[in-house]
């Protein structure tokens, strides 16, 4: 089995850390500590981070990259689902159980969102509650916040 190889990106809200081999990328998570951005990138993450850049400097809606995150058939459907919801958009927890075809499984889906191991990418910001509200996020809800002004950035004061 190939060893991944991990690349550290500095971003406005955290260093991320990326991970990946030839198979995709494996996970992307963000560190609340300072971890110097990597001066060398393996070939496997180059596009990963030259995206995000994009995507962090506001000229980048979608991500074209090879995914390969881990997790059980449950969560790959959660996951899958999460990329249908669109840059700028948001959707709530009961539209996604919905949409993969249990209504009764709202907590194992906010519980699959938590475990999504590729941030941003697989966007499980874009998911609040259905009162509207900026239920849990891994990242912590000031990044939740600040993901969701990125992607729709408002004239007037924060949403939130």
């Amino acid at each position: 089995m190939e060893q991944l190889k991990i690349t550290y990106y500095k971003t406005p809200i955290g260093t991320a850390k990326i991970a990946g081999d030839e198979n995709g990328i494996s996970s992307v998570s963000v560190l609340d500590e300072a971890i110097e951005t990597s001066k060398v990138i393996p070939t496997c993450l180059q596009d990963c981070v030259k995206q995000l850049d994009e995507y962090f400097k506001g000229k980048r809606t979608d991500f074209n990259l090879k995914l390969n995150p881990q997790g059980t058939e449950f969560q790959q459907k959660v996951w899958n689902e999460l990329l249908n919801v669109p840059y700028g958009k948001t959707s709530t927890y009961l539209e996604q159980t919905k949409k993969i075809g249990d209504v009764k499984a709202i907590r194992a889906v906010a519980s699959a969102n938590g475990k999504n191991p590729i941030w941003i990418i697989i966007p499980c910001h874009r998911i609040i509650g259905s009162d509207g509200s900026l239920t849990g996020y891994a990242g912590g809800i000031w990044r939740k916040k600040w993901l969701l002004e990125h992607e729709n950035p408002s004239p007037q004061q924060s949403l939130f």
